[in-house]
């Protein structure tokens, strides 16, 4: 059982799409979804340079574009779809595209909205993330408390994400807990917190008018790891999940409870591909950072690697 997981937020770099748009069709595919998300794909996935593409605006649609398009072009070069995919994050709109649940170019409105949304929420208050690496999760759960810190995302291997206000995320790292470390995120805002619950009613008022398909393949919801049988359920899950904490924890104890044999992480992969070398110890992981990387991607799809 192969899955494909579609990253999150962060992953992304100064030019990273030029390479895709070398390959046919991607140039048209990419026109379709910058009209879909009211942002210019291509031009910020060219030539924009970092601190462009960090505003959430521009980053989400960026990541769930650049997923779109490696999966696209992974199941030509493979010949076949994957068993199962899920989403960190924002990723989660790229996957409910994976299993059929909506289109492509409707997933790309909702991302965009969503990430207006969730830039117009981090304006209000000045809000960040750190990584907390290592330490007892207990302990750091407890240390977050203190500090009056949301545990934003649960990401497995030994690294749990906080979010809040700027001067207790200070606090956090100029007083790290033994055995931890304390790494600040290039992000706009506390996502996946309170701070976020105006973008919640955006979001929630875009998928009103559609009609979601029930999932065709595995689809597992970052919510708590659980697999999504519902169409209409996997789109309230993504509403929710704006303001409720990321458990790519249970999504990778999910996978390994269904006996995965392989995992493939999409553009802009890296931070998912890490967290399975040390969550999913022994499972094979390819992380398709640039269309040089489908055909490794495609032998482990087929079952060759």
């Amino acid at each position: 059982m192969i899955v494909v997981a579609c990253p999150g937020q962060g992953s992304q770099t100064p030019g990273f799409l030029a390479p895709w748009l070398e390959l046919d069709g991607v140039a048209d595919r990419l026109g379709r979804y910058s009209e879909a998300a009211e942002v210019d794909l291509i031009a910020h996935g060219t030539e924009s340079d970092a601190d462009t593409i960090r505003d959430t605006r521009i980053a989400q649609p960026l990541i769930v574009a650049a997923s779109l398009i490696a999966a696209h072009a992974l199941t030509e070069r493979a010949g076949r779809r994957p068993d199962g995919v899920a989403g960190h994050s924002v990723g989660e709109l790229a996957a409910v595209v994976g299993a059929g649940v909506i289109s492509a170019e409707q997933t790309m409105r909702l991302v965009g909205i969503r990430g207006r949304a969730m830039a117009d929420a981090a304006a209000q208050a000045p809000t960040g993330m750190s990584a907390v690496i290592g330490g007892d999760e207990q302990a750091v759960l407890d240390r977050l408390a203190e500090l009056d810190l949301t545990p934003a995302n649960y990401n497995g291997g030994g690294q749990i994400v906080a979010a809040g206000a700027l001067p207790a995320l200070a606090s956090l790292a100029e007083t790290p807990l033994r055995g931890t470390r304390v790494i600040p995120l290039q992000v706009a805002g506390a996502f996946h917190t309170s701070y976020m619950a105006p973008a919640v009613d955006a979001l929630r008022a875009a998928v009103a008018d559609l009609a979601p398909n029930d999932p065709n393949l595995t689809l597992w919801t970052n919510h708590d790891g659980s697999v999504v049988s519902s169409g209409a359920h996997a789109l309230d899950l993504i509403v929710n999940q704006v303001s409720s904490p990321v458990r790519w924890d249970l999504c990778m104890s999910a996978f390994a409870e269904a006996g995965i044999t392989g995992m493939i992480e999409l553009t802009p992969a890296g931070a998912l591909a890490g967290l399975a070398k040390r969550g999913l110890r022994g499972t094979p992981v390819v992380a398709v950072k640039t269309p040089d990387d489908l055909d490794a991607a495609a032998a482990l799809l087929n079952g060759a690697a």
